[in-house]
């Protein structure tokens, strides 16, 4: 799975080294109910370590399981609306439900040490930043927290003056048998266990077939340190015979031949296991959201299917869901390169995360849906889930969770179910500077909590809900349900400094509360409109309401704000009529008018009254194109993250992918502040499906994305492997920086040049003129940061008329 990796660097860049991540180990304190010291996880796979030998149990998804690249989202919406509107294709993960265990591809080789020594000590070497939590369950006695994690893991004295040292990264381990001078490599004889065939082939590779795949140790390299240079020795792999174990008579031995060396010096053998074909994992992923904290690490929340979670380190060993989902929730350094944290949440059945927020102090806050009755709860206002299973049926309705996790990832701060007897689902969620969250989502409880409501009882079936809990997550400040007399989704919340609550969603209702100076008062027809709400601080009174659609379908899916209260909100309609300013990038619908069709994503933003549309814009080509996530920076410019089919979505000179490069692509879309104008715009994907559905931006401008691919190309900055062409869908986390732009300004005989980017490895340059031939001469000046710019202040007299930046 391409995760933690970002995008090419091109004319708009990625950070070189975003998604560079070791493999890594973690001692075995009780979370992986095995009798093995050490553990690592990865894409396909998991290892477990003892002083006398290792497991290795690789998983592929049998062919024919995969998810139909032509599958597109919206298809997958409408099999769930038919039960429960639009906005549960957000949550629907019955496209993502692992196959039965017959149904994959699994495969277990034991290598036992022949010979070695029980007693020898193993010891973690190169502890990496990261540390491993585990919340499995509601009992807290079960937790674990704050494993650490090492690079390599050292077996001192294997074999009598052999040491052992186990390393690697995500597509390939490697294991290096140290021999200290005198000691005899002959000793050391690998008994393999659970392949189909083992033989040496023509390249001198160990090949071991199993009913998975193929799992190919390669040539071993032999060599000695002779005066600090490397010398080579000549070696390779021996199949032996002999007495089998005692575990298992069918084991095959393997032994190392090497030629004459000198035996005053120490040899080291280093054979590496390629285990590429295994590196899709056993279930699917998606990142639902993405924030992103004034340091530059991201947070990022989604569902896993798979039981070896496979994000870099991959995590834990007790996945709880079965053959359900679990919730995921990682912190990435600002690197990329390691993991802060990186943990499953969940119980026995369906978890999963759908939004993430941080708060200023770095702890996380996530909603979602669970099912189960074991969800990891500390600090609960509500401890239980609350409704019971339907008549024929074990599996409870879904609950909203709420939780926060300190900003190590190591302790729950709390985490609480949110529910009445019927489905209750958790979609946004926003903090504010108290570090209260707010909770937005649907329910079909008419017992939902609710305290200082706006409105006490649902008028329909499916009701929007907003709930404002206390920092500490035990109490409710307000929560309330918000729709009318047919189906209303809450699917975004933003908070202003004031604690002002702003939500977009769908609603279907004709009824929905507006207020009389909204942009829309009435309902415009269609399957649904999009709503966009304003709730006083208290939660009491609606400071705005309004309806945005056309007479089509029309769905808002997040909102965000910029500092004067403008709200933005992004979504995605088929209405030839949706409202739009005459100004507005794309006024008219770009992809087909039929409704089960093509759709265009929108992007709205509202004055700070919600009287008036400050723009409103279709965002879209000849297809579908949704718009999934919104933010803002400090200077008004919105950025949307979504997915498209379209062989024409408009892009800048600057993309990084311009041309549809297989099924959906993701797309990462900046407008300026007046939406006159497309600042940046890319496509991001490769030869299959690849979506983006959460998005945020830092201080610097750098933009995080996340989404799910299932393209064997999708485009990284450092490959770590491919993703295999039968792989099911998989997580991806990237950072782009678009190339800085220059604001030049000049006041009497001062001209002031200012870039929201950092200058930092540009060169400003200056011309007198454009005439050909230009001739640019290097502006020495040093950049100041000035709130969130690099400013360069030239007297207007001795510098040139036109600038420009250039990269070295």
């Amino acid at each position: 799975m391409p995760v933690l990796q970002s995008v090419p660097a091109a004319s708009s860049r990625a950070g070189e080294a975003y998604g560079r991540l070791p493999l890594s180990f973690e001692p075995n304190v009780g979370q992986a109910g095995v009798p093995f010291q050490f553990l690592a996880r990865g894409s396909g796979y998991g290892l477990f370590l003892s002083p006398t030998g290792a497991v290795l149990v690789l998983a592929r998804a049998a062919l024919g399981e995969k998810h139909p690249p032509s599958e597109t989202p919206r298809q997958e919406q409408r099999t769930t609306a038919e039960r429960h509107g639009p906005s549960s294709g957000r949550r629907s993960l019955a496209d993502n439900r692992q196959p039965p265990l017959a149904e994959r591809e699994v495969t277990a080789l034991r290598v036992d040490l022949v010979g070695a020594a029980p007693e020898a000590a193993m010891t973690g070497r190169g502890e990496l930043p990261g540390r491993m939590n585990y919340f499995k369950g509601s009992d807290p006695a079960q937790w674990r927290a704050n494993v650490p994690t090492f690079s390599s893991v050292a077996v001192e004295g294997v074999y009598p003056g052999i040491d052992l040292v186990y390393y690697g990264n995500q597509r390939q381990l490697e294991y290096d048998f140290v021999v200290a001078p005198g000691a005899d490599p002959a000793r050391i004889t690998l008994a393999w266990q659970g392949a189909e065939e083992v033989k040496v082939d023509a390249h001198g590779d160990l090949v071991l077939r199993t009913k998975a795949g193929e799992v190919r140790q390669h040539k071993p390299i032999v060599y000695q340190d002779v005066g600090g240079v490397r010398q080579e020795i000549s070696g390779r792999y021996t199949l032996r015979s002999g007495p089998a174990t005692a575990s298992d008579q069918a084991a095959t031995r393997v032994g190392f031949e090497v030629a004459a060396y000198d035996r005053e010096r120490p040899l080291v053998i280093d054979p590496v296991l390629s285990y590429s074909s295994f590196l899709g994992g056993e279930g699917r992923e998606r990142g639902w959201d993405i924030a992103a904290d004034s340091e530059g690490n991201a947070y990022v929340t989604g569902v896993t299917l798979s039981t070896n979670f496979p994000v870099a380190d991959a995590l834990q060993a007790n996945f709880g869901g079965g053959f359900d989902s679990d919730m995921f929730v990682m912190k990435l350094d600002a690197s990329g390169t390691n993991l802060v944290y990186s943990t499953y949440l969940g119980g026995t059945t369906e978890d999963a995360g759908f939004a993430i927020a941080v708060d200023a102090a770095g702890n996380a806050y996530v909603t979602g849906l669970t099912t189960s009755t074991n969800f990891p709860t500390a600090n609960a206002f509500q401890s239980a889930v609350a409704g019971t299973p339907p008549r024929g049926l074990t599996v409870h309705p879904f609950d909203v969770v709420v939780l926060k996790l300190n900003p190590t990832g190591s302790a729950l701060v709390y985490s609480t179910y949110l529910g009445g007897s019927g489905e209750d689902e958790g979609i946004g969620i926003a903090v504010d500077s108290t570090g209260s969250a707010y909770v937005t989502g649907q329910t079909t409880s008419t017992d939902f909590p609710t305290a200082n409501p706006l409105q006490a009882a649902p008028a329909g079936a499916w009701e929007a809900f907003v709930t404002k809990l206390s920092p500490d997550g035990t109490a409710l400040v307000y929560s309330t349900y918000l729709g009318g007399l047919a189906e209303d989704y809450g699917e975004g919340v933003a908070v202003d400094s004031a604690g002002g609550a702003y939500v977009t969603g769908i609603t279907g209702s004709t009824d929905f509360p507006t207020t009389p100076d909204a942009v829309q008062t009435n309902y415009n027809g269609g399957f649904f409109d999009a709503f966009a709400t304003k709730l006083n601080a208290g939660g009491t009174a609606l400071v705005y309401s309004t309806y945005l659609g056309g007479t089509n379908e029309d769905q808002g899916l997040r909102v965000a704000l910029d500092a004067a209260g403008s709200a933005h909100v992004t979504g995605y309609t088929f209405s030839t009529n949706f409202p739009t300013t005459p100004d507005a990038v794309q006024p008219q619908l770009g992809g087909f008018t039929n409704e089960l069709v093509a759709a265009d994503a929108f992007v709205t933003k509202l004055n700070a009254t919600g009287s008036a549309l400050v723009y409103s814009t279709y965002l879209g080509g000849d297809s579908t194109d949704e718009g999934w996530d919104i933010a803002v920076d400090a200077l008004g410019n919105a950025y949307v993250g979504g997915l498209s089919l379209s062989t024409n979505f408009p892009v800048t000179a600057n993309a990084l992918l311009s041309t549809n490069a297989g099924s959906f692509d993701a797309f990462i879309t900046m407008l300026s502040p007046s939406g006159a104008a497309l600042t940046f715009s890319t496509l991001l994907g490769g030869n299959l499906q690849d979506d983006a559905y959460g998005i945020d931006v830092d201080g610097a401008g750098n933009i995080y994305v996340t989404g799910r691919t299932i393209s064997t190309n999708f485009p990284t900055a450092l490959p770590l492997r491919p993703t295999p062409p039968d792989n099911f869908f998989d997580l991806f986390v990237a950072r782009i920086a678009p190339d800085p732009m220059l604001n030049v300004a000049r006041a009497g005989n001062t001209v002031t040049i200012s870039c929201l980017h950092s200058l930092a490895g540009f060169a400003l340059e200056a011309a007198e003129s454009l005439a050909a031939p230009v001739t640019w001469t290097p502006v020495t000046a040093t950049p100041t940061r000035n709130g969130l710019y690099d400013t360069i202040v030239l007297d207007a007299l001795n510098g040139g008329q036109y600038f420009r930046l250039r990269r070295p």
